[in-house]
């Protein structure tokens, strides 16, 4: 794997974790989520870096097996060009629904090209 598409995928991991964190160890709960401009704005935010981090995966590697590679990038250009028509029921379908997947299939692809521990200490 190339190095820059290794650093865009921990970009994407980063994003999805800052995400995790903005709820905090309490539960999930729409209601919250709607009620607080500034994780909503957060979250939008790192929805759009995940976005452009995946757009540019795909111009460097088309062939990378990563479930809605492309919707997620369409989100992104959703969000930061209909920010007047952003419907919040999106953004959370896309925080309960999709981002654990996604979560998932990063940590999946980058285990796969870390190079094996030698067991050597240096």
């Amino acid at each position: 794997m190339e190095e820059r598409i290794e650093k865009w995928l921990y970009d994407i991991l980063a994003a999805i974790e800052d995400t995790e964190s903005f709820f905090g160890e309490k539960q999930k709960r729409y209601a919250d989520f709607v009620g607080d401009v500034r994780t909503r704005l957060a979250v939008e935010r790192s929805i759009e870096i995940i976005g452009e981090a995946m757009s540019r995966i795909l111009k460097a590697d088309p062939a990378i097996s990563i479930t809605n590679a492309r919707k997620i990038v369409d989100t992104r250009n959703y969000i930061i060009h209909g920010y007047d028509t952003l419907d919040a029921n999106i953004i959370w379908g896309i925080i309960i629904n999709h981002l654990p997947l996604l979560k998932t299939e990063i940590e999946n692809l980058l285990a796969e090209y870390r190079p094996p521990a030698t067991g050597i200490n240096v």
